[in-house]
């Protein structure tokens, strides 16, 4: 066991944040870029450009269950998970610089099928990085309130990745047919990304473990298993709304900017994207002393509905030649509301691996985050598909867009209603899900001691209170709790 007393102070928490960087700034640019780099500089059909990324997320069905199990499986001298993010900061950099690689074909299945493969490879190499990094922070720290800095911090991190990566490529990028531009945006930031998520492996820790003793042919019984706790399925809900909202956000900006407002060229994508990144890192000033002050469900609660009136709000703005000023005073409310769920949203990650412990008996962080992650990641895929899809049924047309040319009246209508109608109706299922959140500080130090209790190491009784707590959390019976077999789907007979 380790015996080093660690520093929890902000350069602590600075280099642990460091790694979000890719993780907030690399889905920016892929939901905000690469649907339109395979549309309007590749020539590829929109219905075909949004399924690349929704197939790469569902390769990661298989690898972000079968990492989480690694991870917990590994016993390493520097620590699984940060020997697991190196590898997965090296493979990050390098293939999201090759998502970018021109491939021009006159087949669009052939070309679909490469990018595909680039994608799928993207997808491991971010799952090898960010599964480690998920779990990490529960092994780093135990307090509630410590944990919820460092993610504040960490949530910094991802808003200025995202800031950096929301803006910059829009300046790149002038024209959004010439494919060597995409290219360099990929390679610069595969570069950033390396050097933020080393930054992060050299400066973290973790306390040793026993590794966790099950096979790979075990993996999705264990993923699937993480599903026990509800406080855990009310959490990948706010996490795949919250997430996902935002995402439509990004991936329809450039539609709603070039195709509607017909501003691309004078750098209002630019102007949006640094409203809502700028406000957003404002706002994870604000945030973080609210949530420390009430709880980590109190921001969503807040955060959502002013997601949701300035959201709608854009509406009466959304025509040609619009005045870009009101767009951008919205475009600051929607960061500041995102800023409120975003800093709830990894404080809460942070605490799932106890609720899962006291259901398991098994301290299994990778396990949890290999769901969390896949979660992300499913929503930017959804996300991804759905507005191609979308763009689809409004009648976008790839060879206008290829050609320079403006899209119908119909559908400049249809890229406004998908731009505001999806993040509004997902905002509000995010409001239902923290609204049914179980947990507050109480309910976790409640779990933690009754951790403690089932491990011998505190000799106290549970009240009736705490009893109720602990099922409601969990939702399982207060008997059922600790209980090996509960990390399977199905009982299994063999040693464990």
């Amino acid at each position: 066991m380790q015996t080093k007393k660690y520093s929890t102070g902000i350069g602590s928490q600075l280099l642990y944040g460091a790694g979000e960087f890719f993780n907030g700034g690399a889905f920016v640019i892929i939901n905000s870029f690469f649907t339109v780099f395979l549309i309007k500089a590749m020539g590829m059909p929109a219905a075909l450009a949004g399924t690349v990324p929704l197939i790469g997320h569902f390769w990661d069905a298989i690898t972000d269950p079968i990492m989480g199990n690694i991870t917990d499986r590994t016993s390493s001298r520097m620590g699984a998970k940060r020997f697991y993010m190196l590898i997965g900061s090296l493979a990050t950099a390098l293939t999201f610089a090759t998502l970018w690689i021109p491939f021009r074909t006159d087949r669009p299945v052939t070309m679909f099928i490469f990018y595909v493969i680039m994608y799928c490879l993207f997808s491991t190499g971010s799952t090898i990085l960010m599964v480690p990094y998920n779990g990490l922070l529960p092994d780093m720290v135990d307090d509630y309130g410590t944990r919820s800095r460092f993610s504040n911090v960490r949530m910094i991190w991802s808003t200025l990745g995202a800031m950096v990566c929301g803006v910059l490529p829009t300046l790149i990028i002038t024209d959004t047919t010439k494919t060597s531009t995409y290219l360099r945006c990929g390679i610069l930031f595969g570069l950033l990304f390396l050097i933020t998520c080393l930054l992060t492996v050299a400066g973290t820790w973790e306390k040793k473990h026993t590794p966790v003793k099950s096979r790979l042919s075990d993996s999705f019984d264990h993923a699937g298993s993480a599903f026990r706790s509800r406080a855990f399925r009310l959490f990948v809900g706010i996490y795949l709304t919250g997430q996902c909202g935002m995402d439509f956000v990004s991936g329809m900006a450039v539609y709603y900017v070039d195709d509607v407002i017909n501003g691309y060229k004078n750098h209002y994508v630019t102007y949006l994207m640094a409203a809502l990144i700028v406000a957003q890192l404002i706002g994870m000033l604000i945030w973080g002393p609210v949530m420390a002050k009430t709880s980590k469900r109190t921001t969503i609660l807040i955060g959502a509905p002013i997601r949701i009136i300035c959201t709608i709000l854009l509406l009466p703005f959304s025509y040609e030649g619009a005045s870009i000023i009101p767009i951008l005073a919205l475009a600051v409310g929607i960061g500041i509301g995102n800023a409120a769920t975003l800093t709830s949203i990894f404080a809460i990650m942070a605490d799932m691996p106890d609720v899962d412990e006291l259901i398991t008996s098994v301290h299994r962080p990778g396990v949890v985050s290999g769901m969390s992650t896949f979660a992300r990641k499913i929503s930017s895929g959804l996300s991804a598909w759905l507005i191609g899809v979308l763009l689809a049924f409004v009648g976008y047309s790839e060879k206008l867009a290829n050609a320079g040319k403006r899209q119908s009246i119909f559908t400049q209508r249809g890229i406004t209603i998908i731009f505001v109608l999806m993040p509004v109706i997902l905002c509000t299922l995010l409001f239902y899900f923290g609204y049914r959140f179980p947990m507050t500080e109480k309910e976790f130090n409640i779990i933690k001691t009754e951790i403690k209790r089932r491990k011998g190491e505190d000799h106290s009784k549970p009240t009736p209170e705490e009893i109720k707590i602990c099922e409601r959390v969990t939702g399982l019976p207060f008997d059922r709790l600790f209980d090996p077999e509960n990390q399977w789907i199905r009982k299994r007979h063999h040693e464990f």
